[in-house]
């Protein structure tokens, strides 16, 4: 996606570019095709479900809208603000702002798929396929600062050559192997901040027999505190459904299974009303080792080399459960594409430009991600000790504020976005990346309402968003 995207935003900026591509892959003749047979095995994360934000969605209105149209005619939707609304929001009028709350319904493949035959298309990008990159071809520069401009491949036929550059982008994602190529060229490799996501996730994908659906809602998703699930949108009829808990408890681990995972859906309102109206076309995928990790190309104000830059999840990656992956992709191409064109002629100019752009718009949501998935795995923790997330919040007099934000979250901020339309927009262009991580909780009028929420769950029954840990254990030892 990054690398792609990247490809696209250059070359209609006027650069030649060569994209390296070390899987073989050439494109499948349709999505349906590629979701059923594109071997991706550098993106195993393809036949997950995945999110496409707001904020990428109105990235491609601005730079390709052809891309854009591509996608809906490929069968994604746009899923904008009102459409999501629930039968329990009785002020449905809208508000300025609301045309940019548009998110995109598509899975990754398809989104991929049409994302590359745009870009096969276009006439300043070259792709090379089976070429794996073995190091960057680089000289000394100025303050022992190595300057790249090449790299060393080894071709589909297996010959090694060199391919001269103004410019290299690694767009290899989490594994990237940059900091080594650094090393090796004499720059000082990146310092990385690392720190495990706490989680592993599982997905499994469904198509709806008919055209009938169920209500779609802002918030099809919940967490349990022990298990999170989301029901995905996806294009031309197929979405999936993904549960993620802590790798800690082991008898969750069933439902990596097709019987148990299944069981589990049945268990829970959302889930349970897809699954009813639809019939699995996949097995059950599950991803762990997930970690967030954020590395350092940068250091004192100079970059470890100039010529190299490092877009997508090479440079940032979080927990993929929060879905922005695939929009933070998108948005580090519009930023490369940015830094580019302001400081074409001058690399270190350009890369402290990227660094700078990427520390504004990306790196406030992977600490935001850092923070919450701490929180999340003290709140696992205590399910497995038999404790709810915000048990205890006020207690003789003393209120732990962990405790009572957990509590504000799901007995405020919860029934909120089921009633109150300014705290769901609040919330959802927080989810959608167009506003700053804690703009939410720092509006006055929105924490007014939420507090208000809070004082009264007393008064009213709150919706069950599922069983509690021992129930789902029972269910799903029964199913396997």
């Amino acid at each position: 996606m990054a690398g792609l995207s990247s490809a696209l935003f250059l070359a209609r900026q006027g650069h030649e570019v060569v994209v390296l591509e070390r899987d073989a892959m050439p494109l499948p003749a349709t999505p349906l095709e590629a979701f059923e047979s594109w071997d991706r095995r550098g993106a195993p994360q393809v036949r997950h479900s995945h999110a496409f934000l707001a904020r990428l969605r109105n990235l491609l209105q601005e730079r390709a809208p052809d891309l854009l149209a591509a996608l809906l005619a490929a069968g994604a939707e746009e899923l904008r603000f009102a459409d999501l609304l629930p039968p329990t929001m009785t002020d449905r009028s809208p508000r300025p702002g609301d045309e940019a709350l548009v998110m995109l319904a598509c899975r990754r493949l398809t989104f991929e798929w049409v994302l590359r035959k745009v870009a096969l298309g276009e006439p300043r990008i070259r792709f090379r396929d089976g070429a794996e990159v073995l190091a960057l071809r680089a000289a000394s520069g100025a303050g022992g600062v190595p300057r790249v401009d090449g790299v060393v491949i080894r071709g589909a036929e297996g010959a090694q050559e060199t391919l001269p550059a103004d410019w290299v982008v690694d767009a290899s994602g989490r594994r990237s192997r940059l900091a080594a190529w650094l090393a090796a060229a004499g720059a000082e490799p990146p310092r990385e901040d690392a720190e495990d996501c706490g989680i592993y996730y599982c997905s499994r994908f469904y198509r709806l027999r008919g055209r009938s659906r169920p209500q779609r809602e802002t918030t099809i998703g919940a967490d349990l505190g022990y298990l999170k699930y989301a029901v995905f949108h996806g294009d031309s009829g197929i979405f999936s459904i993904t549960f993620a808990a802590s790798p800690e408890d082991a008898p969750l681990r069933a439902i990596l299974r097709e019987a148990p995972f299944e069981a589990a859906c049945a268990a829970l309102p959302a889930p349970r009303a897809w699954v009813e109206v639809s019939e699995p076309i996949t097995g059950v995928h599950g991803m762990a080792g997930l970690r967030n990790v954020r590395r350092h190309y940068v250091k004192d104000g100079r970059p470890l080399a100039l010529g190299v830059l490092a877009v997508g999840d090479a440079a940032i990656h979080t927990n993929p459960l929060y879905g922005r992956g695939c929009s933070f992709a998108v948005l580090y191409a519009a930023l490369l594409a940015d830094a580019l064109r302001d400081h074409g002629d001058a690399p270190e100019a350009a890369a402290l430009a990227l660094d700078a752009a990427a520390a504004r718009e990306v790196l406030p949501w992977y600490e935001l991600a850092v923070t919450q998935d701490r929180d999340a795995a003290e709140v696992a923790e205590g399910w497995r000790r038999g404790e709810t997330a915000d048990e205890g919040a006020e207690s003789g007099g003393f209120v732990d504020p962990k405790r009572y934000l957990r509590g504000l979250i799901r007995h405020g901020l919860v029934p909120a976005l089921r009633a109150d339309p300014d705290v769901s927009r609040a919330f959802m262009r927080s989810f959608n990346l167009l506003d700053p991580p804690g703009d939410l909780l720092r509006d006055p009028q929105v924490m007014l309402r939420v507090l208000e929420f809070y004082r009264t769950r007393g008064e009213r029954e709150d919706p069950v968003l599922g069983p509690g840990r021992s129930a789902m254990l029972e269910l799903l030892a029964d199913a396997a």
